[in-house]
């Protein structure tokens, strides 16, 4: 069997481009704002942990939300505990 040949512009073949990796953001909650006070996780607030779930109800990874594990853990249970006391709904309506 040949093996097909890529060829990029320069025509070199087999050249593979190097991956793109944007410059990644810090954690939200590990960054202390201008008034030197870190935002917490509480999950009273709703409105802030809305921006961590998905219109179907999905928990953001951390890949997207940028947060570090030890906070993605806690924003984890404050959404289970805010779905669990109706705070937040466990699914959206389609």
């Amino acid at each position: 069997m040949k093996r097909e040949q890529s060829m990029d512009k320069t025509g070199n073949p087999d050249s593979v481009p190097p991956p793109r990796r944007g410059r990644r953001r810090g954690c939200p909650f590990c960054n202390v704002n201008e008034a030197g006070v870190a935002p917490t996780i509480d999950y009273k607030d709703p409105q802030s942990l809305k921006y961590f779930v998905t219109e179907r109800g999905k928990v953001v990874p951390r890949r997207i939300s940028g947060a570090c594990a030890k906070h993605q853990r806690e924003l984890m249970l404050a959404i289970k505990r805010a779905r669990n006391i109706a705070l937040l709904p466990f699914t959206m309506n389609d």
